[in-house]
């Protein structure tokens, strides 16, 4: 399927599940994505993550249901999954303005949420510059952080600040920045900053090693200020290249971002001809 075919998709299963347990695990098994790439592209092409469309949904829906006669405040709220009348009254009040009793009452107007239709216009003669190449396995080591998946442009840069800060730049110089779908709570993904793994380099205990498997990696260059530039070449991805692309799609677990030397460039990672690279794994539509 094509990327635009595999979000609808994703609405269309939620849409169908409403009142089921709904997990991004279980959802992005749907679609053959992992779970990183598919909340991170949700989030980018359709404005929302995943956990608030189907909040916003099921709130949605409830309102509804609590305009039929005879049903209960407690039984709305089980259906779709809380646990308890307070927690859905909280959620049910800040999402409508008025309160599930108010709303059986008729005292008030619902908000009424409807389900994602996905429209995408492409700019006419759209290009992205982009490579694809095949790279050995590779080892790296570096500190992790795990990060929300909606604050990832926010929490990623503050991360950099604060491994500079506490001295690891001795240790780590920064290569690389990689996401991975690894270790992180539903909604969150561990980000690493890293170098190549040398063996005979000291490195304390606290930093970990991971193992990138070989893969065919499609390589997007950034050029510019930091974190702007690479932030804005990201959305593009999700927001015109795969949606537009016939010929490859995402085949992997792994986002790394590969940093030149800041030192190279007279005003470091701020030059506006400093380079930076998104790689993203990929495999060919055919295979």
């Amino acid at each position: 399927m094509s990327w635009l075919e595999d979000i609808t998709s994703s609405i269309k299963y939620i849409e169908g599940h409403l009142t089921d347990e709904l997990t991004l695990e279980k959802i992005a098994a749907k679609i053959n994505l992992s779970p990183f790439y598919f909340q991170k592209g949700f989030s980018i092409l359709c404005g929302i993550t995943v956990s608030e469309y189907i909040r916003n949904r099921r709130l949605s829906l409830a309102g509804r249901d609590l305009q039929t006669d005879g049903v209960k405040v407690i039984d709305v709220a089980m259906k779709y999954g809380y646990d308890s009348p307070d927690s859905f009254t909280k959620a049910f009040t800040r999402f409508h303005g008025i309160t599930p009793t108010q709303a059986k009452s008729g005292d008030g107007e619902l908000k009424n949420y409807l389900p994602l239709k996905i429209h995408v216009s492409m700019k006419g003669g759209f290009e992205m510059e982009c490579k694809i190449v095949k790279k050995p396995a590779f080892t790296v080591v570096g500190s992790a952080k795990i990060i929300k998946n909606e604050e990832g442009y926010k929490e990623c840069p503050q991360f950099w600040t604060e491994h500079y800060e506490k001295g690891n730049g001795k240790y780590i110089c920064g290569m690389y920045g990689i996401c991975l779908d690894d270790g992180a709570p539903e909604g969150f993904f561990k980000y690493m900053i890293a170098d190549d793994y040398i063996p005979s380099k000291d490195i304390p205990e606290e930093f970990e090693t991971v193992v990138i498997p070989e893969n065919t990696w499609a390589v997007f260059p950034c050029k510019g200020s930091m974190p702007e530039a690479l932030q804005k070449v990201n959305t593009e991805i999700f927001k015109e290249w795969l949606p537009g692309n016939s010929d490859y799609e995402i085949a992997g677990m792994y986002n790394i971002e590969y940093y030149t030397a800041p030192c190279d460039y007279p005003k470091g990672n701020q030059d506006e001809n400093y380079y930076c690279e998104i790689w993203m794994p990929v495999k060919s539509k055919e295979q």
